[in-house]
């Protein structure tokens, strides 16, 4: 890949299909992001011949791509439960394995219940239950303005209603509440997926995360001081009954059921994603004995 050289003008698609740099996924996003056709269109019109101005793009995007930065960067765009969502470096890029945390809270959701999406990023997982449960009053909050204009935006086009509030985790939900009293709990579910990377994992440097916002990925600290904070606040706001999911590291479900269940929450237990790691754990919020 080092010895990539432009790609010419006055080739067929197919012989650039076959040419280009990356695996031929790859290849075929790029050149279809580029050229803004589908799939069939390239099958249908693999004879045609690229422009100077198209050679010229495509070796631009090519470039990006050799250089590390993530496709759905380069092509601003990620399918997410069946959606697609806009993604800018200001989110993350919403991975398959975050889905279960939808599955998951769409089981536990009553009807006409309330939810809340800590750190949204994208809003992939709010747009998606929203999507898929339009009678549930969704709530998303992040710190960065960057993200929620991201998120709004998906909201929008996929007509997801979202109340979203640039927020430090809690604090603005705070807003208003006597401090001498607590807020009244009114939540059916809040759902997650934070910064749990450890501060100075070799992984931070590698593939994709390079690009990816760091405040997004990593606490700075051990992994679980975000996780911590959201489990620590979360009594505060949730019904008897009502669901904590969060999304985590590898190796961290032991210790994320050890924090819930110190905070008393029951049916504490972790799920595997994809790959059969477990990849999210959460409880519930009991009744009062």
């Amino acid at each position: 890949m080092n010895d990539f050289s432009d790609i010419p003008p006055c080739i067929s698609l197919a012989e650039a299909l076959r040419s280009a740099p990356l695996d031929m996924l790859e290849n075929r996003i790029l050149i279809g992001h580029a050229l803004q056709l589908t799939r069939i269109q390239l099958i249908t019109q693999s004879e045609r011949l690229l422009t100077a101005a198209e050679a010229t793009q495509l070796t631009a995007l090519f470039r990006r791509r050799l250089q590390g930065e993530p496709i759905a960067y380069i092509v601003g765009e990620r399918e997410f439960f069946g959606l697609t969502l806009q993604v800018t470096p200001d989110v993350l890029i919403p991975r398959p394995d975050t889905e279960l945390l939808v599955e998951l809270s769409l089981e536990r959701l009553p009807q006409q219940g309330k939810a809340l999406d800590m750190g949204t990023g994208s809003g992939a997982i709010a747009v998606a239950i929203a999507h898929t449960r339009p009678d549930v009053a969704m709530t998303a909050l992040d710190v960065s303005e960057g993200a929620l204009k991201v998120a709004a935006s998906n909201a929008q086009r996929h007509g997801a209603k979202v109340h979203f509030l640039r927020s430090d985790w809690y604090a603005a939900l705070d807003v208003g509440v006597d401090t001498a009293k607590s807020p009244q709990p009114y939540l059916d579910l809040i759902v997650s997926n934070p910064p749990y990377i450890v501060a100075g994992d070799m992984h931070l440097s590698q593939g994709d995360l390079r690009f990816e916002p760091i405040g997004a990925l990593t606490d700075h600290a051990d992994g679980l001081s975000a996780l911590r904070i959201i489990i620590d606040g979360a009594a505060a706001y949730l019904k008897p009954d009502g669901w904590l999911l969060m999304e985590h590291g590898y190796d961290q479900s032991e210790a994320v059921r050890k924090l819930l269940q110190q905070r008393g929450f029951a049916e504490v237990q972790s799920w595997q994603d994809l790959a059969g790691i477990e990849r999210v754990s959460g409880g519930k919020l009991p009744r009062a004995s």
